[in-house]
């Protein structure tokens, strides 16, 4: 187990956000956040990379609690690609190289910019790596934010809706690049996602939030429709074609 969050609650301004929030996520694995706008997905993704500090609660890195581990140690732990990017007049070599640096003491290095390259070679960004964020498309910025995180040689990389803005195929290419670097990486992933069927076709484990606090919590087995429908407030069912798990709302049944 490389993660473990432990009876995180979170509050804004006395409203509670997040409630008793408790999950393990193994090395190797991908956990999807689920849930409604506004179930605090985003919340719990910044409190794990201790963007925001829970009202209770910890989370454990390799056993050790983030309030021990210096912001340096951390940056070199946890990945945090948010859900909008700020576009700068950075070209998108220098933005991905900047997931470097908690690893650049005085200069820049042969192996850092190594990484930067085949990771941009591997996102296929390489013909955009002299352009500059602000000339890029809302799918192109997206992965750019995928490759900076990467970048960082994360040991636990969390992703905010890292398929907004993509088209189908980049969405699938995206997911499965995640998923491959989760695998060969022995890292753990953590994705806040809303298409319930790239979550199941890619994901270990699921995290499904109502009303701030965990609705259900497990493997493709809590994917029920009961729950699914119990969660969004939409009847479905889940069918699979050619093996795969596929959620289908049930026309006009809003519960």
């Amino acid at each position: 187990m490389i993660l473990k969050v432990d009876g995180i609650e979170f509050s804004y301004n006395s409203h509670p956000v997040l409630s008793n929030i408790s999950f393990e996520v193994n090395r190797g694995e991908i956990l999807s956040i689920l849930g409604n706008n506004g179930a605090g997905k985003t919340t719990l993704l910044k409190c794990i990379s201790r963007i925001l500090k829970p009202v209770r609660g910890v989370v454990f890195v390799d056993g050790k609690s983030l309030s021990d581990i210096s912001a340096t140690e951390i940056a070199r732990k946890i990945s945090y690609v948010p859900q909008r990017q700020d576009v700068s007049r950075f070209t998108v070599f220098d933005t991905v190289l900047l997931g470097r640096k908690p690893y650049i003491r005085w200069d820049v290095s042969k192996k850092d910019l190594l990484i930067v390259e085949e990771i941009l070679d591997r996102l296929g960004l390489k013909t955009l790596a002299l352009k500059y964020l602000d000339q890029l498309s809302g799918g192109e910025l997206q992965k750019v934010s995928i490759a900076r995180a990467l970048a960082q040689d994360p040991e636990i990389l969390l992703l905010d809706e890292p398929t907004n803005n993509l088209d189908l195929k980049n969405q699938i290419e995206a997911i499965r690049i995640i998923r491959d670097i989760t695998r060969s990486g022995n890292i753990a992933s953590i994705v806040v996602i809303h298409d319930l069927n790239l979550a199941m076709r890619f994901s270990d484990k699921f995290l499904l939030l109502k009303e701030n606090t965990i609705f259900a919590y497990g493997d493709m087995g809590v994917m029920t429709p009961e729950n699914i429908s119990s969660v969004y407030g939409v009847k479905v069912t889940v069918e699979k074609i050619n093996g795969i798990p596929v959620v289908i709302p049930l026309e006009d049944v809003l519960l």
